[in-house]
């Protein structure tokens, strides 16, 4: 996903208050400054202060946290203070026990995903309540009687690292990804030592190419072969 320099921001300024408890109240960032009136100025306002921050979500339901919470932002009316929801992904291309190809896009960080937002009370609760989320990645802060876990405060991304996160995701060639490691066992399926059964040795996948020890003559000999030559055994 292409971004703006609108997407990030130099103040890497963080919250000072625990969360669930009147995130934004006291704070100077908890509402626009007096003087600063108005729908318009508070949405740029809002805007302006956005930052990014990462969400730990429950294994396997990034896509789902990220569909849900985009339908939260817009039911709850909170369109002017969470104005993006992106799981971070790389292209790949995956090759099946038969050879073919499949495009695919892989997580950059499994279990997460990035929000930017205008923290306060509401946009905290919109995406802390939002089903299969854990909670944002922070700082714990300590209870201060009892033994129960403290709050999380929200810490912001740097935009260093955010700029960092995406150019990646912008940038990089695909990746082809292979269900083979040294030790498993094959099958040639095509060329000339086809029907010939083996076992991997060294796995190359920048050159789509593997290499595999096949009984030739009653003697293991090492022989390279394309991905798509062969059949990984169950």
């Amino acid at each position: 996903m292409a971004l703006t320099e609108e997407d990030f921001n130099d103040d890497d300024a963080s919250l000072d208050q625990p969360l669930g408890e009147d995130i934004g109240g006291d704070s100077p960032d908890g509402a626009p400054p007096s003087g600063e009136g108005g729908d318009g100025e508070a949405a740029r306002y809002y805007q302006r202060k956005a930052r990014w921050y990462a969400v730990q979500v429950a294994s396997g339901c990034e896509k789902r946290v990220k569909f849900n919470l985009e339908q939260r932002i817009t039911t709850l009316d909170v369109v002017n203070r969470i104005f993006q929801v992106e799981i971070p992904q790389t292209p790949a291309v995956k090759l099946r026990k038969d050879g073919s190809r499949q495009n695919i896009d892989e997580k950059v960080f499994p279990g997460y995903v990035l929000v930017r937002m205008f923290m306060d009370d509401e946009a905290w609760s919109v995406v802390k309540n939002t089903p299969h989320v854990i909670n944002f990645v922070g700082a714990e802060q300590r209870r201060a009687y009892g033994r129960g876990r403290g709050h999380v405060k929200p810490m912001p991304l740097g935009m260093s690292e955010v700029k960092r996160i995406f150019k990646r995701t912008e940038e990089q060639k695909p990746v082809v990804k292979v269900d083979m490691a040294p030790g498993d066992k094959i099958t040639v399926l095509s060329g000339p030592f086809k029907d010939f059964e083996g076992e991997v040795v060294e796995v190359s996948p920048e050159r789509s190419k593997l290499k595999a020890l096949l009984s030739i003559f009653g003697r293991d000999t090492p022989v390279e072969l394309e991905f798509n030559q062969v059949q990984k055994e169950s």
